[in-house]
């Protein structure tokens, strides 16, 4: 004689419920999720996570500088330079809203050009690598700008 307590059979189990205790339709169906991340997701994880997932890739060394809205005149000018970036990405929306901008070592020009747009910004952020290093703007970016300087002297 079978159980009618079997799992296997969903109908003879919702029969044995007893009334009133009959599971929701409210969340079913299931939200269905990619099982594969998409390009967004991967670009906004943090590099020591992607490089435990993936693996070490090779990139080219980068600076990017991150910043919200501001009230003043450079704004304007600040999100054209960021745009004109490498790679350049808008994250969250409101007050929450932050601008992302990557630049690679050919584009140090671009770079201090948005750097002194956004410089006095509070809550502006200069990651090296995608990482927020110890005196990013006081060490970093003068070595970039002493680098730009000799560039400029050959040149």
């Amino acid at each position: 004689m079978a159980d009618s307590r079997d799992p296997s059979d969903p109908v003879r189990v919702l029969d044995t419920l007893p009334a009133g205790s009959a599971p929701l339709d409210r969340f079913w169906p299931y939200v269905e999720v990619p099982e594969i991340p998409t390009e967004e997701e991967l670009a906004a994880l943090d590099p020591d996570i992607s490089e435990v997932l993936f693996g070490r890739t090779e990139r080219a060394f980068s600076i990017t500088v991150s910043f919200p809205c501001f009230e003043g005149d450079h704004y304007e000018q600040a999100l054209e330079v960021a745009e004109s970036a490498s790679e350049y990405r808008s994250v969250g929306n409101g007050e929450k809203l932050r601008h992302r901008a990557r630049f690679y070592p050919d584009d140090a020009a671009k770079l201090r050009e948005l750097y002194e747009l956004v410089d006095e910004v509070s809550e502006c952020e200069v990651l090296v690598d995608d990482r927020p290093l110890p005196y990013a703007r006081e060490l970093w970016l003068p070595l970039i700008w002493i680098l730009l300087a000799s560039f400029n002297v050959r040149g």
